[in-house]
Order: structure tokens, then C-alpha cells, then sequence
């Protein structure tokens, strides 16, 4: 499944990757988690449950682009929820970051919080939900090999 900054309506979503985009999505849009937080909450809660909810807030400090504008905190989140996951492989975590990075950069054109808010920043909540499902996708793909 290749997810877009494409209207939500115009996404096919099934399985996991739908639940876990739609739940961070939902997630931020409810005023209780910002893009970081929200990326890694439905993460956890899809693929390592067993690990502390508390886990999450370790995530805070990621949103609107760590406080200085910079990287994009749902990008952030979604690097730290692939290693909540995969843990102890290093080479596979730094493998799927740089994939999630040049996604990320080919959808929305930078990495860069600022500059991607200075177009639209009521896109976050549905590029959250994109990040995230972007990641359950590449942690689904991981784990079928």
C-alpha cells in the first residue's frame, strides 16, 4: 500500500495499516497528543502493546518540530516507533528511517516542520495519520520476511 498526501477518502486503508493511520489520526485530532505522540501511541498499541503507555511521552518533546521547527515530529515519532518495535536491530532500524525520511520527503517535499506548515499546517492530523501508516506498513513488510 503506498500512502500519499492524497484526501483520506481517496486512500484505500485495510488491515492494520488502516487501524493504526485512522487511530493516530484520530489521536491528534482530539486535542490529546500532538503528531510525535500520536505516531508512536498507535504504533505501540498495534505492534509492541506490552510495552508501557508511558513509553508514549517520551515522544513529547518531538511536536512542531521539536519546539525549534525542524524536523517534522511526526517523522520523529514514527523513527522512534521503529525502534520501539525492532528494538536491537540497528541495522534495520537505520535502514527504515532513511526509507521513511525519503517518503516523507517525496510526499511533502522537506522534512522540515516550518516549511511544511508555512503551506498548510492544517495538514497535520491526516499527514500523521500518513506517517503512521506508513510505518505499520514498512514494520508489516518487516515482518512477513
Amino acid at each position: 500500500m503506498f500512502w500519499s498526501k492524497q484526501k483520506k477518502d481517496e486512500i484505500e486503508v485495510e488491515g492494520v495499516v488502516g487501524n493504526v493511520a485512522a487511530e493516530a489520526e484520530g489521536l491528534f485530532r482530539s486535542g490529546k497528543m500532538h503528531c510525535a505522540e500520536a505516531v508512536l501511541a498507535a504504533i505501540r498499541s498495534n505492534f509492541a502493546p506490552q510495552i508501557p503507555e508511558a513509553v508514549v511521552r517520551m515522544a513529547s518533546g518531538f511536536g512542531g518540530g521539536s519546539g525549534s521547527g525542524c524536523v517534522c515530529g511526526a517523522v520523529a515519532g514514527g523513527t522512534i516507533a521503529l525502534a520501539l518495535v525492532l528494538q536491537e536491530d540497528k541495522k534495520q532500524i537505520g535502514s527504515l528511517t532513511k526509507e521513511l525520511h525519503k517518503w516523507f520527503k517525496e510526499q511533502y517535499g522537506a522534512t522540515c516542520c516550518k516549511v511544511i506548515t508555512q503551506k498548510d499546517k492544517g495538514g497535520c492530523p491526516l499527514l500523521t495519520g500518513n506517517v503512521a501508516g506508513k510505518v505499520a506498513e514498512m514494520l508489516k513488510v518487516t515482518q512477513e520476511k
